[in-house]
């Protein structure tokens, strides 16, 4: 072998392995959450099971005919949504919350697939997504308007180029006033993008991270209003539209 093509081969043997070194390593260290204060929502009781598996799924013990898949934001532990999710089961809602590939929605975009296939006694479905995980959320529900009857965005729009003009779900976009990361103004332009009756809520004083339990989040303005007070509102509305997609049947 000629020695320039020798080492020509050594480069690209290192690239890989590097590659596959941030691939195993960087996202664990960059996953935020879940806080201690999330936790007690992950054990079961009389009226909610919770599985801890992938996904992490909440199930009333009375049953269930609607259905709320979750992806979580980037790099973002998925019980750090656990609370939310708990508070929606308790309500008669069955929840699953979907860890995602590099725990970047981007690269499980369709991983709804498998929670629809799995529980085929949920009669209507609804979507929601945080940050990267709502505008995946946002792409699933247009690429599935026949299994997908409501769309929940948390601190998100569609990407780009996306147009849910013409969806008829039922759809809401919660966002927060003092969010660094999805500001305002960023919810503003997604509008021509969603469809004209979608339900804005706009949380005074709430920012990025209140969304989950997962703490502080770099780029984000500190919130006015605690994570509790945020939390009640974005499962006020997500119950909103779950309940909806159930009336329309």
């Amino acid at each position: 072998m000629r020695p320039a093509l020798k080492i020509t081969g050594i480069a690209a043997a290192a690239l890989v392995a590097l590659t596959m070194i941030a691939i195993l390593i960087v996202p664990p260290i960059l996953t935020k959450g879940p806080l201690p204060e999330a936790l007690p929502a992950m054990e079961s009781s009389a009226t909610v099971t919770v599985d801890d598996g992938r996904p992490i799924t909440f199930t009333p013990s009375s049953g269930a005919e609607s259905g709320l898949i979750i992806y979580p934001g980037a790099f973002v532990e998925p019980r750090s949504y656990a609370p939310a999710a708990r508070v929606l089961a308790e309500d008669g809602v069955f929840v699953a919350i979907v860890p995602m590939p590099f725990s970047l929605a981007i690269f499980g975009s369709n991983r709804a697939d498998g929670v629809v296939e799995d529980h085929p006694e949920i009669i209507e479905w609804t979507i929601a997504g945080h940050s990267l995980g709502g505008v995946m959320a946002a792409r699933y529900a247009g690429n599935h308007r026949d299994t997908m009857g409501g769309l929940v965005l948390w601190a998100s729009y569609p990407q780009d180029g996306a147009d849910l003009t013409t969806w008829t779900g039922v759809t809401a976009s919660v966002f927060g006033t003092l969010d660094g990361l999805t500001t305002v103004d960023d919810i503003e332009r997604s509008r021509v993008r969603l469809p004209a009756d979608t339900a804005f809520t706009a949380i005074e004083g709430g920012n990025h991270a209140y969304f989950g339990w997962y703490g502080d989040q770099r780029g984000d303005n500190p919130a006015t209003i605690t994570r509790e007070e945020q939390q009640r509102i974005v499962i006020d509305a997500t119950a909103d539209v779950v309940h909806s997609v159930a009336e329309r049947g």
